[in-house]
């Protein structure tokens, strides 16, 4: 895979810091499933993406952490029907963060610690229905499908540049790859 540009990608060309943990992001599609402990996706239907709103009123990346012994497409397929009320058609993953956490212990005792990875990808999803909402789940307020540049717009107005980037880099390795 080719590297990523700093000047169109600066917020992915750069550790990112969320919370106790740094991350670097690298275009990488090969898996050590050992390290794996959140797995994301940047869903699309047809030539729009798909973004998601809390009850908080922030738009989120969609994905989340693994359970205990899931492997990564089960838990996609897992996040998208509960954030989405989607059904995974496809996916490819095109990078991962490799993160090193600065707590004591890991977020959940069976995720690896202190480094992990958090993969990333694209691919199209089916709306089926309503976001599931469990109990103890981030509660889904909006899921909209709108055009890249609207997506973009929506997470640098809540200074997610690191999604934003996500989103345009989703966005153009899928428009190469239909070619």
């Amino acid at each position: 895979m080719k590297s990523l540009s700093k000047e169109q990608f600066p917020a992915l060309s750069t550790s990112i810091h969320w919370g106790t943990i740094e991350a670097d992001f690298r275009l990488n599609d090969i898996v050590d499933e050992a390290l794996v402990s959140n797995v994301s996706i940047i869903p699309f239907v047809g030539n729009q993406c798909v973004v998601f709103q809390l009850d908080n009123g922030k738009w989120e990346l969609p994905g989340g952490t693994l359970e205990p012994g899931e492997h990564y497409p089960d838990g996609l397929k897992r996040e998208v029907m509960e954030e989405l009320g989607a059904e995974l058609q496809s996916y490819q993953i095109f990078g991962q963060f490799h993160c090193t956490s600065g707590a004591l212990e890991p977020y959940r005792p069976h995720i690896p610690h202190p480094h992990f990875v958090r993969l990333i990808g694209y691919g199209d999803v089916e709306i089926v229905g309503s976001p599931l909402n469990p109990v103890d789940g981030e509660q889904v307020v909006a899921v909209e499908t709108v055009e890249i540049d609207e997506a973009v717009r929506r997470f640098q107005e809540q200074n997610r540049s690191d999604i934003a980037e996500m989103y345009q880099l989703a966005y153009v390795l899928r428009e190469e790859g239909r070619r």
